[in-house]
């Protein structure tokens, strides 16, 4: 396969499974700790209007979801990448770290879990799996041509 085509099936396998690691852990999220009583998590407004209510066992969820989604995701595009694996992963990793700001932007939420989550989240857990796929196995996804 051409290397330019492969690099770009890379990013957006990353993006995709990452996305949809991320939004399933945050989907059972609610069946681990549930949500304060009265508080809607199904819509941006609700979510805001309760946050107040959320002790820190609710951002346990959210934490993990953001830095697991960021891990698999960038996994995946280093391994699927032909070329320059890290610079893939941590590219995945930059595109998860702009959702996460897109997130504390438009969420109100404590600035110790704001710190947290930008800070170990998404460029380290990007960093983690480039180190995974570089360092690890010396073998690649083959996809045919």
């Amino acid at each position: 396969m051409n290397p330019i085509l492969r690099n770009i099936l890379a990013v957006v396998a990353g993006v995709v499974v990452g996305s949809a690691v991320n939004m399933s852990i945050i989907m059972m999220s609610g069946a681990f700790i549930p949500p304060p009583a009265g508080v809607d998590t199904t819509t941006s407004e609700g979510l805001s209007a309760g946050m107040h209510l959320f002790e820190p066992k609710h951002f346990l969820m959210p934490f993990l979801a953001h830095a697991l989604g960021t891990l698999v995701g960038a996994w995946v595009a280093a391994m699927v990448a032909a070329t320059h694996k890290m610079k893939f992963g941590l590219g995945i990793g930059v595109f998860f770290l702009a959702g996460g700001i897109a997130s504390v932007w438009i969420l109100p939420s404590p600035v110790w879990f704001a710190v947290v989550d930008l800070t170990i989240a998404y460029l380290p857990m990007a960093y983690l799996a480039g180190l995974l796929v570089t360092r690890g196995r010396r073998s690649t996804v083959v996809i045919p041509a």
